[in-house]
């Protein structure tokens, strides 16, 4: 399985969207600054994440987030979330 994640910073509110075949270590990896173009916006959570069978799509899917259109629909799918944390 592969999977498209989104995290969000606690240190400024925005999105980091990405790709693995594990999340959790991921997660760690970025906030154990493993990550080193991100890890000044340390710590991050998941928000979102989603599983395809092919890393094709998986990639196809990640790249769609990081467009604009896509980052619309991420905020949309995610309005509630988003809001109850106020971000």
């Amino acid at each position: 399985m592969y999977f498209v994640y989104v995290l969000i910073s606690d240190f400024d509110g925005k999105f980091y969207i990405g790709f693995t075949n594990n999340v959790a270590q991921r997660l760690k990896d970025h906030n154990s600054a493993k990550v080193f173009s991100i890890s000044s916006r340390r710590p991050f959570r998941i928000v979102y994440y989603e599983a395809h069978l092919s890393k094709t799509d998986a990639i196809r899917r990640e790249r769609y987030f990081k467009t604009s259109k896509g980052k619309i629909t991420l905020k949309q799918m995610l309005r509630y979330s988003l809001a109850k944390q106020n971000l």
